[in-house]
């Protein structure tokens, strides 16, 4: 029964007892309203919480108050929202972990998505039904072999289907499948695919991508416009982008485009897709990621937030697209590749490839180690840094180059471990590419350990090093001037050559000791003997390319700096010096250095003492008793310190000395890093190898010439089969002619560019042409006057 009077006026208020149409109910305490595009949670009547049908973060939050907050159940919620129960713990879970930032729909492709339409599935299995290949189904329709493996499974190896397949002439054998890109070797130096796809550099064999590497056809023809492929990306129908272009004149940059056939000789692309694979459906995928940072380091283009300086219009153009990748798309690829944590195997099989196809320069191999400070916030191991001088938070990388100075490949210490614990970690490397020949490691007085070159002979490896400590000086009659010439260079030494023997004569080593114009004799160690004392000195010094090289990729490449803020996780069981000691070392010096000044007073007084005062030494004491209580409070002290500091271990587990977790830089990223910039800096080496014979100053000038022609406009023309890439003269005819000599190799290598079967072709616009204009007929007798250039007309 309702009651009449001033509540008669709240019925419309009141809930009605069945729901209307847009009203769900949870449970007889909370309902779900619908208006629209809105949705509101009512408990008790109150509204708790609204959003928009189109948030589904805020839609997943409200799964996760209404069962936490204990107003239903997961099964009436689910029941309500049409989901699952599994969802909504999902949703719980990750909630607890990341809060409402983890309830955002991960990036990636999502689990059980189809990566093909239907109508692309039955167009596999008729062209399966067929007999063809994976690999060849792949090529075919533009997508990876692993898109065609997911749906209908591994190809049948050759030696089965013989048993079942005719023997006729019109019969296909099935293709053996490969492996999975994350586990496959990089094929050898002999075989067919990767020398055609990353021979050398000037070859004439044509360097066409292989069929286990797919061609994607692009559905947009307008270069500057790719909002097809975009949307085939959005839709995960789409792994990378195609590159596609047009016709321009004068694109800025397009210079760097002379340095693509050095990049892919050098394997890059070849190998990260058998390393990675693929790294999910999107525009900007493995191969076009590489291909950005690569010549984003040609550019000069130090860091992904230095991107928002350039036109990323401009850039595309370049690289085939309508633009280039955002910043934050950029470091997300970063972040994607490293999640894989394959660098290491990235650099292992680009090192491999590089002994193959230059393996006549590891005959010398030589390490070193590069310190890069760090500024952060976070306490990190401290290591030397020579260059300061000083002992600072830092990584150190351990590097491994050839002996033209070319770097083979890197290693990160652990907690800045020294070279006499990295270096044999480092020849297991060394050892995996080159396999059982002798190789002659040099390293310079860090790596200084008798024990240590033991150890190295007997894993037939040859020393070639500094000796350390303090040595008995040589005689100058002793040394001999030599005089050679290395590398078309002629060098000068003055030389004495003996043997030497350490660990109490059980080693046996060879010492050339060179004498340097101010006296200085500097001791070289090796167990080479077949050398000539000047080719050992020649070879050790030649360690400076390595220091030389160091300083080049820090200034031009921007090694130091941070990829990323990231921490990981340290061993916190790692040993590291005993501060206390390092503070009693402090108080010790502090206490012999006022000792010493007591004594130095205690010795003038005695100097001073006159005898026929104080004839005895009693006389003496008693007059500087002062003085002598003073001292012997000094000796005391520093006993005490001395006892004190011999009691405390030399090392401590850093736990026990450290606030809080015990963390390191992420090593992931920078290593990925490093590897891309050491790849650009040998195709740039590369370059100047053939930039050699055509310029008189390349040691000198061959560097900087290229970094002008990377960053020169050029024409790009374009055919079915060919792109034309036409450089625009650069500051100097003599410079603009050196690189047209070039062409002519660059053309040989025929070369594509990565993603496209179309091959490109380089050339040079000529020099403007400087000289006097006549108004009349050119005189036939030219006067030294006349072959006087016009700077003005130049200009």
């Amino acid at each position: 029964m309702w009651y009449k009077g001033s509540m008669a006026e709240q019925l419309p208020l009141s809930l009605p007892e069945s729901p209307g149409s847009g009203t769900i109910i949870i449970n007889a305490q909370c309902t779900l309203r619908i208006e629209g595009e809105h949705r509101v949670v009512v408990v008790s009547g109150f509204p708790v919480h609204h959003y928009s049908d189109r948030d589904a973060v805020a839609e997943a939050y409200a799964m996760v108050f209404l069962v936490d907050s204990g107003f239903a159940t997961q099964v009436e919620v689910a029941r309500a929202f049409r989901r699952t129960e599994r969802t909504i713990r999902r949703h719980q879970q990750r909630y607890a972990e990341g809060g409402m930032a983890s309830l955002a729909i991960r990036s990636g492709w999502r689990p059980g998505r189809r990566r093909l339409p239907t109508k692309r599935i039955r167009l596999i299995e008729r062209l399966k039904a067929q007999g063809l290949s994976n690999r060849e189904i792949a090529r075919r329709m533009g997508v990876t072999e692993n898109a065609i493996r997911k749906q209908v499974g591994p190809s049948v190896p050759e030696q089965a289907s013989q048993a079942t397949l005719p023997l006729g002439p019109s019969a296909e054998p099935a293709t053996p499948a490969p492996s999975t890109p994350a586990t496959e070797p990089v094929p050898s130096a002999g075989s067919a695919s990767t020398n055609d796809e990353v021979g050398h550099l000037g070859s004439s064999r044509r360097a066409a991508p292989t069929p286990e590497e797919p061609v994607a056809t692009s559905v947009d023809t307008d270069p500057a416009n790719r909002t097809l492929d975009r949307l085939l990306a959005s839709f995960g129908f789409l792994d990378d982008a195609p590159p596609v272009f047009g016709d321009a004149k004068a694109v800025l940059g397009a210079g760097v485009l002379f340095a693509l056939p050095a990049l892919v000789a050098s394997g890059i692309f070849h190998v990260a897709r058998k390393v990675y694979g693929e790294i999910g459906p999107a525009f900007y995928g493995l191969r076009t990621t590489l291909l950005v940072l690569l010549l984003m380091a040609l550019w000069r283009i130090k860091r992904p937030e230095a991107l928002k300086e350039h036109d990323p219009a401009r850039l595309g153009r370049v690289l085939g697209l309508d633009r280039t990748p955002e910043v934050k798309t950029l470091r997300g690829k970063l972040s994607r590749l490293a999640s894989y944590h394959r660098a290491d195997r990235l650099g292992a099989e680009l090192a491999r490839l590089r002994v193959q196809q230059r393996g006549q320069l590891m005959g010398f191999l030589y390490v070193d180690g590069h310190v890069r400070v760090y500024h952060g916030k976070h306490e990190i191991p401290k290591a030397h840094v020579a260059r300061m001088r000083l002992s600072m938070p830092a990584t150190t990388d351990y590097w491994v180059n050839d002996q033209s100075g070319e770097p083979l490949f890197v290693v990160t210490a652990a907690a800045n471990a020294g070279l006499v614990k990295m270096l044999p970690e480092i020849l297991r490397e060394v050892r995996g590419l080159i396999g059982d020949r002798r190789v002659t490691v040099a390293f310079d007085r860090g790596g200084f350990s008798p024990k240590l070159f033991q150890a190295l002979l007997n894993e037939s490896f040859d020393i070639l090093t500094y000796r350390k400590g303090k040595t008995r000086r040589i005689s100058e009659t002793r040394f001999v001037e030599r005089r050679e010439k290395f590398d078309g260079r002629w060098v000068r030494y003055h030389l004495c050559d003996q043997p030497v023997r350490f660990r109490k004569g059980k080693l046996r080593l060879r010492q050339v000791t060179r004498l340097g114009e101010g006296g200085h004799q500097t001791a070289v160690l090796t167990s080479r003997w077949d050398l000539r004392d000047i080719e050992v000195a020649y070879r050790m010094f030649e360690r400076w390319r390595q220091e030389n090289f160091f300083k080049y990729m820090r200034e031009e490449y921007l090694l130091d700096a941070l990829t990323d803020y990231r921490i990981e996780s340290d061993e916190p069981t790692r040993t590291v010096p005993n501060p206390e000691r390092r503070a009693l070392d402090r108080e010790m010096r502090a206490a012999r250095a006022e000792l010493g000044k007591l004594e130095e007073a205690y010795g003038g007084a005695a100097l001073g003492n006159l005898e026929s005062r104080r004839p005895t030494m009693r006389g003496f004491k008693i007059a500087h008793g002062r003085l002598g209580k003073q001292i012997r409070a000094a000796q005391e002290r520093l006993a005490q310190l001395v006892a004190r500091r011999r009691a405390l271990p030399r090392r401590v587990e850093i736990q026990k000395v450290t606030e809080g977790e015990v963390v390191k830089l992420a090593t992931e990223r920078k290593h990925l890093t490093n590897l891309l910039k050491m790849v650009a800096y040998q195709a740039e080496s590369d370059l100047l190898a053939l930039l050699g014979p055509h310029y008189a100053r390349v040691e000198e000038e061959g560097r900087t010439l290229l970094h002008e022609l990377f960053r020169a406009s050029a024409d790009l023309h374009v055919t079915n089969t060919e792109i034309q890439v036409t450089s625009c003269p650069l500051s100097s005819p003599h410079r603009t002619l050196a690189i047209e000599a070039i062409c002519a190799a660059l053309n040989e290598s025929v070369t594509q560019f990565p993603g496209s079967r179309v091959t490109m072709r380089f050339a040079v616009h000529p020099p403007p042409q400087i000289g006097l204009a006549f108004p009349g007929p050119r005189p036939s007798s030219t006067s030294a006057a006349s072959r006087q250039p016009d700077i003005s007309a130049g200009e």
